[in-house]
């Protein structure tokens, strides 16, 4: 029997965390939290010091029931929790419980904590336990509280005023404006035409070969030009005519070249934000892909010799680096690179952000010396290539500068005339040799390498072209970008960003197309009314002071409840003045600067039930509507009459593409798509008597769904196989392919596991043609799209 119970959250870090502590010790997980706030209103009560009344969480009942029966065997309970303040949260719960149900007396509670799940910090926090702080206890209930307050408060007055099933959040909806005024910002930019005058030269290289390179006119009649001082076309070709014209010779001299060398330094290792933003640019993951697969990472593998953690704790916004994980960098560098690459003294990085906590480490590997390469075939392909990203990062930090030989020729064709040519070499690699970091947009074009240049010499010029350009707009966020920009706030902490970005998503607020957030017109109508009469809560420096103040509780510089009482008590009154004050279509319609052609009176853009189009003010009286893109084009009468009221059919335009209705709407609402959808020859398993067919769901998106709609709501997202389910019965299966998996028969009942290897193997599956959903048919919420 084991005396000493060791709690932590997840049964992979139980399952490492056993390999380093001897039979005297049991390890269970609590399986993250055991408790929350009742899923009611009335759970944080503001009336009575903000008490806060919590439930155990239904799912992990069990769990907290095991841990019991275990610690009545057992003489004392060690948390070792994660190292932030979720973990402290989770440890204070689960104690508060197993005090109430009289678990807990005559045992000692210790509390330990340990940033890596390695022999020696395991060992090392094991022997030097502490009690649970308060502190980061209550910074983890106000930050909670809060959460609640505005959840509970602000989500069902945008129900009221918008629609159903929306939300508001104390974090989400500073994101939520940033991604707006971004949108903004490109709506209502005007692009800047500029040229460029560039000549094509060619000059012998190293290898006696001629090596094509590109100066640029940056010098005309004494003056210096800018980017955007060539206008228009007619002064680009004035200014290419006038430098062709100054080279007869067909030459360009040079007259001077500068040299130069600067040193280039590594970066920081990883916190949780750059990790997020270096694995989106670099792999191409997702933040919450990131946070998946560094949790397995660090929580541990099997490498032969039993599971070891191979990076530190990943919820972190230090830069700080042991002592003991420095040296074994150095040595590896050393040895592996030789000691160019070695510096005279260990670097230390400064963390950027002012609230970081610099008792933590960084994302480092818990073993420099365990090179990516050893545990490569350990691995799944993601986890191998954050690991490596992970590796590369904090031992590239710890080598030595790169030096850069960058040239600048100037070629001055006359006085008053220059053209500038730059080019630049790795004179030394150093840490370059490893690791370089990832960039988000384009717009810094490393600088091309020049061929030898000296004084006097002159290369052939082939051509002189005028370029022409637009300025463009900043680009839309992507998810590295957005957690940038959040964190240069201070909105957010490490453990959020992921949620943020990911219930921004879920509400339907924006979209994430060719990884870049776009502004759906629901989170456009949500932000304009959050920034309108809730001004001070999407204020990103109210945000980030709130932040801090948390923060400040987590240190014990401030008491937790004023903190909630200085928020509550003026947003409380705002709210229940605005649910009075501002009325449904005032936040739903926008009024423009264009009446009605239909009976004069102004026009709005509203929301529908689709997203935005204009419509009348008028409205009931007046019926006008058209899509937001424009008119609408006139429906185009076919030969087909419709079969409820025998009145002409048209070709309509709907917001997602054309269809048949009837020329007698309103009255007849009769609706077909103007293509029918293809079939697939298997009966419905629901009403048995129509056809599943392939449609397409308003974003384009392939879906099978009955014949019978809207009598008959069934809908799968894979296309159906004729053929019952042997572990559940039901009368269909789905052909279903996954990069993990391949092609598989799988059960759509989401009850049922039942998969198998489809016998066809890899060959693409059915159901991949056209086919055009009915408009104004709302898509089965029983499909993924």
């Amino acid at each position: 029997m084991a005396k000493h119970l060791v709690i932590v959250e997840s049964p992979a870090k139980a399952k490492s965390i056993n390999n380093y502590l001897g039979k005297d010790y049991k390890v269970m997980a609590s399986y993250g939290h055991v408790r929350d706030l009742r899923a009611k209103e009335g759970a944080v009560d503001p009336e009575h010091d903000f008490a806060m009344t919590y439930e155990v969480i239904d799912r992990n009942k069990k769990h907290v029931d095991a841990i019991a029966t275990e610690l009545d065997k057992a003489e004392d309970l060690y948390l070792a929790t994660d190292p932030d303040r979720e973990g402290e949260a989770i440890a204070w719960h689960l104690v508060q419980l197993l005090r109430e149900q009289g678990h807990l007396e005559d045992k000692g509670v210790y509390r330990v904590v340990f940033h890596e799940i390695t022999k020696g910090a395991v060992r090392e926090a094991m022997e030097h336990p502490r009690d649970i702080s308060e502190d980061l206890v209550n910074a983890q209930q106000a930050r909670r509280a809060l959460d609640y307050l505005v959840g509970f408060n602000l989500s069902p007055l945008l129900w009221k005023k918008v629609r159903r099933g929306l939300s508001a959040g104390r974090v989400q909806s500073p994101a939520l404006r940033l991604v707006a005024e971004r949108e903004e910002e490109i709506e209502n930019f005007e692009p800047t035409e500029y040229w460029s005058i560039e000549a094509d030269l060619t000059a012998e290289n190293e290898k006696a070969e001629q090596q094509p390179f590109t100066a640029t006119l940056v010098e005309a009649e004494g003056q210096k030009l800018e980017k955007l001082s060539i206008g228009n076309g007619e002064r680009a070709e004035e200014l290419r005519a006038h430098v062709e014209a100054a080279a007869g010779d067909g030459t360009l001299p040079v007259t001077s070249v500068e040299k130069k060398q600067r040193k280039r330094n590594p970066t920081p290792p990883f916190t949780t934000s750059t990790l997020q933003q270096e694995a989106s640019r670099k792999l191409g993951f997702s933040v919450s892909k990131t946070m998946r697969v560094a949790q397995q990472l660090y929580e541990g593998m099997d490498l032969g010799e039993g599971i070891v953690g191979l990076i530190t704790y990943m919820r972190t916004d230090s830069v700080n680096l042991s002592e003991e994980a420095i040296a074994e960098a150095r040595g590896l560098i050393d040895e592996r690179y030789g000691k160019d690459y070695l510096p005279d003294q260990p670097r230390q990085f400064k963390s950027q952000s002012k609230n970081a906590q610099e008792a933590h480490e960084a994302v480092r590997p818990t073993s420099p010396a365990r090179l990516p390469e050893q545990v490569k075939d350990k691995l799944d392909k993601d986890q191998y290539r954050l690991y490596e990203l992970v590796w590369k990062r904090m031992v590239a930090g710890q080598m030595t500068p790169a030096l850069v030989d960058t040239v600048t020729a100037h070629f001055e064709i006359e006085p008053g005339w220059r053209l500038k040519a730059s080019g630049s070499t790795i004179a030394f690699p150093g840490f370059l040799k490893v690791y370089e970091e990832g960039r988000d947009d384009a717009g810094e074009e490393k600088e091309s390498k020049l061929p030898p240049l000296a004084e006097g010499d002159r290369p052939e010029l082939q051509q002189v072209r005028g370029e022409q350009h637009f300025t463009e707009p900043p680009p839309r966020y992507t998810e590295a970008t957005l957690v940038r920009k959040l964190e240069s706030f201070g909105i957010g902490r490490p453990s959020t960003y992921a949620s943020i970005l990911s219930t921004l998503q879920d509400r339907g607020y924006v979209e994430l197309e060719n990884k870049r957030f776009f502004l759906t017109d629901v989170g456009k109508v949500v932000n304009r009314f959050l920034t309108n009469h809730f001004t001070d809560y999407v204020d990103y420096d109210f945000t980030a002071k709130l932040e801090d103040e948390l923060d400040a509780v987590s240190r014990g510089e401030e008491d937790w409840k004023p903190v909630l009482r200085e928020f509550w008590e003026p947003f409380h009154k705002q709210v229940e003045e605005k649910e009075e004050s501002v009325s449904r279509a005032e936040v739903t319609s926008e009024a423009m600067e264009e009446t009605c052609p239909k009976c004069g009176a102004q026009l709005e853009k509203k929301l529908g039930r689709h997203g935005q189009f204009i419509g009348c003010s008028g409205y009931p009286e007046c019926d006008y509507t058209r899509p937001v893109e424009g008119e609408a084009p006139e429906p185009e009468v076919t030969d087909r009459t419709c079969p409820k009221c025998e009145r002409p059919l048209a070709i309509k335009h709907g917001r997602y593409g054309k269809f048949l209705g009837c020329t007698g709407y309103p009255e007849c609402k009769y609706l077909e798509p103007l293509e029918k959808p293809k079939g697939t020859g298997v009966t419905c398993p629901e009403c048995g008597k129509g056809e599943i067919q392939e449609k397409k769901s308003r974003r384009g998106k392939t879906f099978y769904s009955c014949s019978e709609y809207p009598e008959c709501k069934y809908a799968i997202p894979n296309p159906p196989v004729a053929e019952p389910c042997p572990e559940c019965g039901s009368a269909i299966l789905m052909d279903k392919t996954t990069k993990k998996y391949g092609r598989e028969k799988v059960c759509p009942n989401k009850e049922c596991k039942y998969r198998a290897p489809h016998p066809e193997g890899e060959e693409e599956s059915a159901g991949n043609g056209e086919g055009t959903d009915e408009d104004r048919q709302p898509v089965n919420a029983k499909s993924d799209s």
